[in-house]
């Protein structure tokens, strides 16, 4: 009887841990900026989410070479494409709807930000700050289908 109880609480807590992971990888896919001019596709390294910039609506500048990441502060990763560029990095799921303490990188600046997602079904609302909450930005981003 204590061995059946035990693997019937085992079960239960695996069950959890699944729907857990479900949850939380249901941000996982690709999301478009508010003006639908950039894709950007979220992923799952180890227990961490990232995002990249994976479709880009134009992607070469007036010379018809791929953009780059000029505006970097580090002169060295200015020539690197802005196609495939990670901008969001080391977010972690809470257990609600909310990635949080994550960074997000703006190429139109070359500025990183403090960076706190949260899902609301096929829209994402980013919001990149410095130090607190309260100084930064938001945006919503939509699910690209």
């Amino acid at each position: 009887m204590l061995k059946k109880t035990g693997i019937i609480l085992l079960m239960a807590m695996m069950s959890g841990f699944c729907v857990s992971a479900q949850k939380a990888d249901a941000i996982l896919g690709q999301w478009a900026n508010p003006n639908r001019q950039d894709h950007i596709l979220i992923y799952k390294r180890g227990n961490k989410y990232f995002g990249k910039l994976d479709w880009i609506k134009v992607p070469n500048d007036e010379q018809g070479k791929p953009k780059t990441d000029k505006n970097n502060p580090d002169k060295a990763l200015q020539s690197r494409p802005d196609l495939g560029l990670e901008l969001l990095k080391d977010f972690t799921f809470d257990g609600e709807k909310v990635y949080e303490d994550g960074t997000i990188y703006d190429p139109k600046s070359g500025k990183t930000y403090s960076c706190k997602m949260t899902l609301d079904g096929n829209n994402l609302k980013i919001r990149g700050y410095v130090v607190f909450s309260l100084f930064g930005r938001s945006e919503v981003w939509t699910r690209v289908k």
